[in-house]
């Protein structure tokens, strides 16, 4: 296996499965855009980047059209619902989570651009392989990986007998100062997230677990050096330590981090626990500032 491993001084925080979103309101679902500033589309000059299709927007004449001949009269009222409420409205999700109403009607209902970039802005240098239309998933994944340092896109190939089989490949990465904020995005679903960058560009991205992607993104956590923390709270974390490793010999040094309700979170991420399929499954475990590990029932919202 070949696994991607952060350099000598850098934490590894996260990985997780992504890709280029895919729009879910009527006028745009299943497609994605690719523009500049003007909202015009760039994928053909963005260089390296292979043929893909080219998505025209439907109309909503055109929709009402065909949901009619497919479904008939309930069809629809759930095609004029969306219409009245702005590609959902209080009608029903066409996902089990997620907002039924759109916040972002240019670009979540109209167009669903995936990349917003001017020429020489960051969102251009992003690889062609994080579109599925360009990438199939059934052979090929992308992951995000996020480090206390960086955020990195690998690439590899997707075995569904054996998703243990670890190739990377390493396809881009940025500076964490260039990403100026993370959006957790949830018109239709719950997996998207809008990454913003100084330079003014930005791309939205669909994560399996978008909890993994966004917990040190959104708001960057305090990282406890193990020396840092009280004798019984170093007792707990070597009594920690022990399980995991016991699970996973090639557990390495915890990631500690202090959540804002004053807990602690203690995990590790073994390259043995890594799945092509569903990223990086880590071990972890809630601690007290008084050192005693907290059970699941009296943990808080922001331990999670």
């Amino acid at each position: 296996m070949d696994i991607w491993q952060p350099e000598p001084g850098e934490t590894l925080l996260a990985r997780t499965p992504v890709t280029f979103a895919t729009g879910e309101a009527m006028r745009v679902r299943g497609m994605r855009w690719f523009r500049d500033t003007e909202r015009n589309d760039i994928q053909s000059e963005l260089p390296g980047w292979p043929e893909g299709p080219v998505y025209a927007a439907r109309s909503t004449g055109g929709s009402l059209v065909r949901n009619i001949g497919k479904g008939g009269g309930l069809a629809l009222v759930g095609v004029l619902m969306a219409v009245l409420t702005g590609g959902g409205g209080s009608g029903p999700s066409s996902s089990r989570s997620g907002s039924g109403s759109s916040d972002d009607r240019a670009d979540e209902i109209e167009d669903f651009p995936v990349t917003w970039a001017a020429p020489g802005t960051i969102a251009r240098t992003l690889p062609w392989q994080l579109d599925p239309a360009r990438s199939s998933e059934e052979h090929y994944r992308t992951h995000a990986i996020v480090t206390d340092r960086r955020l990195v896109i690998v690439g590899l190939p997707f075995y569904k007998k054996d998703r243990t089989i670890i190739e990377d490949e390493a396809l881009w990465e940025t500076e964490r100062s260039t990403i100026s904020r993370v959006e957790p995005r949830n018109f239709r679903n719950e997996r998207d997230v809008k990454v913003l960058f100084t330079d003014g560009s930005w791309c939205r991205l669909s994560a399996i677990s978008r909890t993994e992607l966004t917990r040190h993104l959104v708001h960057p956590l305090d990282l406890v050096p193990l020396e840092s923390l009280t004798p019984t709270q170093r007792n707990t974390v070597d009594s920690f330590l022990a399980t995991a490793r016991a699970q996973a010999p090639d557990s390495g040094p915890p990631v500690i981090t202090r959540r804002p309700c004053g807990h602690y979170r203690v995990e590790v991420l073994p390259p043995s626990r890594v799945d092509s399929f569903f990223g990086a499954t880590e071990l972890d475990m809630i601690m007290g500032s008084d050192g005693a590990e907290v059970e699941l029932m009296a943990q808080h919202p922001d331990d999670f």
